[in-house]
């Protein structure tokens, strides 16, 4: 019988999580058969599921008007809503968490969108919603932006497991492993248990393609040399996996130092590197583009329904990380001498990606704040 990819995958020290969160799927059973069938590891949410997941289905129709008969108001019903469809799938991972000692079995709730540029307003939700979850398996997901990163230092010295989402430059990427590590170390003065603490950093990858890629569509329209043109070409689709070998590299690096190596004696995780919107937006590429080049050690890929059934359908296995890393250097060099500067691109799209997820949680409140005012609304 043909090997699962999903669970080969394992082989070379990589979890896959889930990129999706539905309150169906956690209590059909289908969530606990990905667990035990595929290997499942863990899972991630954000406000975009969440709005489609109560926006656009009646599965919380019954709690919500419980909520709202309750005395709730908005915020209150979200943050109810959300906290349960946590809870719930904490618990199915909590076996996967125990039996690895805490090494893995986590998912993932996102502090607020709208606090992504406030400090102390991230550090005081993200507490909360910790203490709220009340699960050891709970990750808060802090966007990678710089007011955040000091809040990145605060939580982890505090023992809260931090997933730090919206990384897409190498810059960003070092300056969350480095609050990770600060953070670690006075949580370690304070006499945290360190082997109790686990964060990732999650790696954007898709959204750096398209965007890269308008960028070389409208040069190659406008350049009139063949030779040009085709080494154009040859770079389409190559620049986010070649910026995630980079970023891994560079996590070698930091979590091999003399600095890290003390915490890691005191039982300290390193903090993985996480792939994230890893489902091919491009038809013409395919549609393990961002599983299959970026298998290794100490990583986790987080991806779509979509997308895992695709890996688990034609997935190629092998040990690829830590391949081609010259070429991933040639590349991001090549983008620069035809004047594509990723750090405006990656300043673009963490910008982009805060907008996404906050406009998104404008529509799940907007939609929630309607349907608890016809909840109230008089009979007749």
């Amino acid at each position: 019988m043909a090997k699962n990819p999903l669970l080969e995958i394992r082989e070379h020290g990589q979890s896959v999580w889930q990129d999706y969160i539905r309150r169906k799927q956690t209590l059909s059973g289908e969530l606990e058969k990905l667990i035990a069938e595929d290997g499942l590891r863990g899972q991630t949410s954000n406000p975009t599921y969440f709005e489609k997941a109560i926006a656009g289905s009646n599965d919380y129709d019954d709690a919500l008007k419980a909520l709202v008969q309750q005395g709730k108001d908005v915020d209150s019903i979200y943050e109810a809503l959300a906290v349960e469809d946590i809870q719930a799938a904490t618990d199915l991972f909590r076996p996967v968490y125990d039996s690895l000692q805490g090494a893995d079995g986590f998912v993932s709730l996102e502090v607020s969108p709208e606090l992504a540029h406030d400090t102390q307003a991230t550090i005081e939700q993200a507490r909360h919603l910790f203490a709220a979850v009340d699960r050891p398996n709970v990750m808060i997901k802090v966007p990678g932006t710089p007011a955040s990163i000091p809040a990145i230092e605060q939580l982890i010295s505090e023992g809260i497991n931090i997933n730090v989402t919206l990384l897409f430059s190498l810059e960003a990427y070092e300056q969350a492993a480095n609050a990770y590590i600060a953070g670690l170390e006075r949580y370690a003065d304070g006499n945290g248990d360190l082997s109790r603490l686990a964060s990732v950093a999650s790696f954007f990858l898709s959204r750096v393609d398209t965007m890269v890629d308008r960028k070389l569509e409208t040069l190659i329209r406008e350049t009139e040399g063949s030779a040009a043109k085709a080494e154009m070409e040859s770079l389409l689709g190559k620049t986010a996996v070649a910026q995630a070998k980079l970023a891994y590299a560079r996590f070698k690096s930091l979590f091999g130092s003399p600095r890290f190596q003390a915490l890691k004696e005191k039982g300290a995780r390193v903090q993985r590197p996480l792939w994230a919107s890893t489902g091919a937006k491009n038809p013409n590429y395919s549609d393990v583009m961002y599983i299959e080049p970026l298998i290794g050690p100490d990583t986790v890929n987080t991806v779509p329904p979509a997308t895992m059934d695709a890996f688990r359908d034609h997935g190629l296995v092998a040990a690829t990380l830590e391949k081609g890393l010259e070429e991933a250097q040639a590349t991001l060099a090549a983008l620069a001498e035809f004047g594509i500067d990723m750090d405006e691109v990656t300043d673009q799209l963490l910008d982009d990606g805060v907008s996404l997820f906050a406009n998104s949680f404008r529509e799940l409140m907007a939609c929630i704040s309607a349907q608890r005012t016809a909840i109230l609304a008089p009979a007749g």
